[in-house]
């Protein structure tokens, strides 16, 4: 059997998986959650955003106990927001039309739901480790749903899956980004820039990530707010360029919102298939990969995170995937073209508007968007291998294997990885949002004991004795929360 055909089989495997039980899972599962938690991703905004801004707890010498909330939101975003954003949004585009954007407005806000629910029950499973916390969907399994066994598969595959599969595809995005704004100046050999880059960005992700999760934390709530803005004010740029052109656009959005082509898509997830295929699920709400890193934030109350971790949705898809897709329809309102052409898409927009110049903007946006999501992945894998072993040993063992992963990535073609990925992929969302259903009475509970003390104007603490029926809870003691439990108790005084 040749790669051809193995690609063909294990592709035609993955298209029917996503398309007959993925999409119309996830579907479900979004508005199942939506409807139990009260539309908690809409009623709650105000205090996701509050949420954002809240401090960490610190140690008698002063240092962090652990990552804050805003930590933990850049390190989840730096994985969110990566080259799907770019190569997803242009190929549901050119899959499904202008329409295929406001279907995945839909999704987002409904499958933000699902974001809240995981990353809540993430927080409260939570187990402590040296100066972090750690925690995720392997963790809530065990604890929550009393399987060992199911944790370990799942952060088995969840390993293949993000931390190897996904980092590769992320360093190979690089390469081909930068070595195409090169030959768009003229550079007809490449072979050399190839090594460089994969010498450098092996380099940088190996220092990084051999430190562990809060060297991470530190690189990524420094970069991802750059990231992010300097992606807005692209679009922004592009926008003001085109200014006259916006009415349109907006129409034609909405327009075909509902025509064949793109309802279908939209509705049952063919047109958004490109995005999850080529650049992992836009925002990974409920794809049990956020819950890794929200699970390690120093929060007063597991709801804290789940709403901080929506919020990530919503800047995801709402705000970051708006971006490119204006920047296409600006540039290629009639988007009958090639189906897999992906960043090139986005990256035709931009030389469009900006010249080759544009074609260096996309280079360096991407390389902010992949290596942070590198090191977001290397963040979701880690809490995945300490479940397995807390081995620190075992821990340095897989940076170096990431880290090895990343040249590899950078050097090689990558098809048959990203193909088995997109597989895993579905494995995992399945696992993940079936587990959550089943736990999502849970983080309803939580979210009511939030809700209860905000409206007597508290800020929300818990602690595991409020909800003695909940068993394997073990960092929500009266000493777990102590400064929380002081500052509430301050704070009701003064009032």
């Amino acid at each position: 059997m040749t790669m051809e055909s193995v690609l063909e089989t294990i592709g035609s495997f993955e298209e029917a998986a996503w398309n007959l039980v993925g999409i119309p899972v996830i579907i479900i599962v979004a508005i199942y959650l939506t409807i139990r938690t009260g539309g908690v991703q809409i009623r709650h905004l105000p205090d996701m955003l509050r949420s954002i801004t809240d401090k960490a707890q610190k140690d008698e010498n002063g240092r962090t106990r652990s990552l804050s909330a805003f930590q933990a939101f850049t390190v989840t975003t730096s994985a969110r927001v990566g080259t799907g954003n770019i190569a997803g949004v242009a190929g549901a585009i050119a899959m499904g039309g202008p329409g295929a954007i406001f279907w995945m407005w839909i999704m987002a806000i409904f499958n933000s739901a699902a974001s809240f629910v995981e990353s809540t029950l993430a927080q409260l499973y939570k187990t402590r480790r040296f100066d972090t916390y750690k925690g995720g969907p392997a963790y809530y399994i065990q604890r929550g749903l009393g399987s060992r066994s199911g944790g370990i598969v799942f952060a088995v595959i969840f390993i293949f899956c993000f931390a190897f599969s996904f980092t590769s595809l992320q360093a190979n995005t690089i390469v081909d980004a930068v070595t195409g704004a090169a030959s768009e100046f003229g550079m007809e050999d490449t072979t050399a820039l190839v090594w460089i880059l994969a010498i450098v960005l092996t380099a940088l992700t190996g220092i990084i990530v051999v430190a562990g999760l809060r060297r991470v934390a530190q690189v990524t709530q420094n970069v991802v707010p750059i990231m992010a803005i300097l992606y807005i004010l692209v679009g922004l740029v592009v926008v003001a360029m085109n200014i006259d052109q916006l009415p349109t656009v907006v129409a034609l959005i909405f327009g075909e919102a509902f025509n064949f082509q793109a309802a279908a898509g939209g509705a049952f997830g063919a047109m958004i298939m490109a995005g999850i295929q080529r650049g992992m699920f836009s925002n990974e709400a409920g794809m049990g990969s956020v819950p890794n890193v929200a699970a390690t934030a120093d929060v007063s109350h597991p709801a804290k995170q789940g709403l901080v971790q929506t919020l990530g949705v919503y800047l995801d898809t709402l705000i970051i995937c708006s971006v490119t897709a204006f920047i296409i329809l600006f540039t290629f309102p009639d988007t009958t073209v090639d189906a897999n052409l992906g960043a090139e898409l986005t990256q035709s927009a931009l030389v469009a508007n900006f010249g080759s110049f544009g074609a260096i903007l996309l280079a360096v946006i991407i390389f902010l968007l992949a290596f942070t999501s590198v090191l977001g992945n290397y963040s979701f894998g880690e809490a995945n291998i300490l479940f397995i072993s807390s081995s620190e040993t075992l821990r340095k063992i897989y940076a170096v294997a990431l880290t090895a992963v990343v040249f590899l990535g950078a050097v090689i073609s990558v098809d048959l990885a990203w193909t088995i990925a997109g597989v895993t992929m579905v494995i995992l969302a399945m696992f993940n949002l079936l587990v959550i259903m089943e736990m999502s009475g849970t983080a309803v509970k939580l979210l009511k004991h939030y809700q209860a003390q905000r409206k007597q104007g508290l800020d929300p603490v818990f602690l595991a004795s409020d909800m003695p029926e909940l068993r394997n809870v073990e960092c929500w003691t009266e000493e777990d929360m102590k400064d929380y439990l002081a500052a509430q108790r301050q704070a009701s005084t003064a009032s």
